[in-house]
């Protein structure tokens, strides 16, 4: 009997310290779950950072209002490397460095609160390096550049038979048109016609022919607008949407732009992905692939070479090269080595994203390409003054918005050319103007500002202000309030006459006459590069006596010739879509 209870009790005893060992192992890895904030380029980023013995096991992103296919996606990544490599200390996004940089701040910040040593989170990941390996590829089309005209030429150039390879620079397709304003000009019988809206083919070719001082190639503004809406219907035959208004964009001269449903640029990228990803057995994408240099044999161009995530990449084109690279605005050396026409651009802000330095116009240069109108740099009139982009504009049509400087007074016409309105806003006090509009541009006050927010978050931030009396909205925005009250009658008498005003403006459809009134402030930046590698009707390449390089097409703000010494305001996309649909069913059917 005393056996057995000493059985009893020794198992009691085991019992006891294995439920303290569970205890113990239980409250070790208990998951604790700590806050944490940071500002990103649209506002502030919360997260949920959650710990286990000192590892990271999950971060959750509570808020933020980041471009979805790009400070979006670059959350989505750095997140994906922190839990990976277990460190803060991870490299940005390129391209989206601001919503990185808030990403990782406000990790930091719940690191902090958590009690942890940082430092032990601040370890640069070591991650494994190719070995000098090369990859080999071989394809029918090759094209450099996975931007808007680029993706246009994959989906063309295989709809006309070719498999295609895509090589591209940045982490992420899109490139500048995912963060355009996205308007496209078309001459639309349909929408124009329901608006009564005059236009013609004739009239675009005019806009645009004398929008550029005539330095246009007559062959390719024919070709731009001619095959603008043919393309549109393209595009929308891809899933792409319009809204069923047509807008008068800033620089544009006329009322022909197509405004797309989904933000930014995004309705491209993902009509054009869209297809790729149904097809992508014979479309294939490389993204972190920078491409170095252009292959000739024989004469022609066969290839290119790129520097990949993995190793060196051998991309061998049966058919043809196109490059669609884009322009070189956030290329600041290289914008000023060409610029002869503005004061020094070293110290201004670009609404570019980082990929777009002139990579392919250098490639193309040293095989023998002719580069056209490389000192015709296009400066927008309304940059955001802190990050130089063109979101949260409060202007939404300029038929509806007036500039006025610090004297509360204005200074140009609001329906001008960019180049024009450039200057002059250069030439006042801060180098800074103000837009002003009111309740018609926004009835219900949360109604999207021009590109993407709300009117009301753009004030939540400070990015926009909003007043009862233009008197309020003036000591707001800290401009002459008296000065400003004699501008807006004087625009409203013009308003009610349809008369010309000392500006030259003739566009005009309401009155700025009802509360709430809202303004913000915008500053030049560079936004646009018109020269580049000189192209024919059919997107081929020429070289300096005129003559086809063989193999080799380009496609976009990369090329030159199309829009002369000046763009019009909404023509980009239209060029870059139509110039990429031909280019790939040019090298497709080579």
């Amino acid at each position: 009997m005393k056996g057995l209870k000493k059985i009893i009790l020794f198992m009691a005893l085991i019992a006891l310290v294995f439920s303290s060992t569970a205890c113990t192992a239980q409250k070790s890895s208990e998951v604790k779950t700590y806050l944490g904030t940071g500002e990103g380029i649209h506002g502030s980023i919360e997260v949920e950072v959650s710990l286990q013995d000192k590892k990271i096991t999950d971060i959750k992103v509570l808020k933020q209002n980041e471009t979805p296919d790009l400070g979006g996606a670059a959350i989505t990544k750095l997140i994906e490397d922190m839990l990976k490599y277990q460190s803060i200390a991870i490299d940005t996004v390129s391209g989206a460095t601001l919503s990185s940089n808030g990403l990782i701040a406000a990790v930091t910040k719940a690191l902090e609160q958590a009690g942890v040593n940082l430092a032990d989170y601040q370890k640069k990941p070591e991650k494994n390096q190719a070995a000098n390996k090369t990859i080999n590829k071989e394809t029918e089309v090759v094209i450099i550049g996975g931007g808007g005209s680029g993706l246009a030429a994959a989906v063309s150039a295989h709809q006309n038979g070719a498999k295609v390879l895509v090589l591209e620079k940045m982490p992420n397709v899109g490139g500048n048109t995912l963060i355009s304003g996205a308007a496209y000009n078309a001459v639309d019988p349909k929408r124009q016609g329901a608006a009564g809206i005059e236009d013609s083919i004739e009239k675009h070719y005019t806009h645009t022919y004398e929008g550029g001082d005539k330095l246009g190639k007559p062959e390719l503004v024919r070709t731009l607008v001619e095959n603008a809406y043919p393309t549109l219907e393209w595009l929308e035959s891809l899933g792409m949407k319009y809204e069923d208004t047509i807008e008068t964009i800033v620089g544009s001269l006329w009322a022909r732009g197509h405004i797309p449903v989904e933000p930014l640029g995004t309705g491209y990228v993902n009509a054009y992905m869209n297809y790729i990803k149904q097809h992508s057995d014979e479309i294939e994408i490389i993204t972190h692939a920078k491409a170095t240099d252009l292959i000739v044999e024989d004469g022609r161009i066969t290839g290119v070479n790129a520097e990949g995530e993995n190793g060196k990449i051998v991309a061998k084109a049966s058919k043809g090269v196109i490059i669609a690279t884009g322009g070189f605005s956030a290329n600041v050396e290289m914008r000023e080595s060409y610029n002869t026409i503005w004061p020094s651009l070293k110290n201004l802000k670009t609404t570019n994203q980082p990929g777009a330095t002139g990579d392919g116009i250098v490639m193309a240069e040293k095989v023998g390409a002719n580069l056209i109108g490389m000192e015709y740099i296009q400066l927008h009139p309304t940059g955001d003054p802190k990050t130089g982009g063109l979101d949260g504009n409060v202007a939404r049509d300029i038929e509806d918005n007036i500039f006025v400087n610090k004297n509360g007074q204005r200074f140009v016409d609001e329906g001008s050319r960019r180049d024009v309105m450039s200057k002059a806003i250069l030439e006042q006090e801060g180098a800074t103007m103000w837009v002003i509009v009111d309740k018609h541009s926004y009835p219900e006050g949360s109604d999207d500002s021009e590109f993407f927010g709300s009117i009301d978050s753009l004030i939540a931030e400070g990015r926009a202000y909003k007043a009862d009396t233009l008197e309020e909205l003036a000591q707001m925005m800290g401009i002459n309030p008296e000065n400003l009250v004699k501008t807006v009658a004087e625009f409203n008498k013009h308003v009610e006459s349809k008369t010309k005003d000392q500006f030259g403006r003739t566009l005009y459809r309401n009155k700025i006459d009802t509360a709430p009134f809202y303004g913000g402030a915008r500053v030049p930046v560079v936004h646009h590069t018109m020269g580049g590698i000189e192209i024919n009707k059919d997107a081929q390449v020429l070289d300096k006596d005129g003559k086809i390089i063989p193999g080799l097409y380009a496609s976009g703000e990369v090329t030159g010739g199309v829009h002369g010494s000046n763009r019009l305001g909404g023509n980009a996309m239209a060029d870059i879509n139509v110039f990429g649909k031909i280019a790939g069913a040019s090298a497709a059917k080579n």
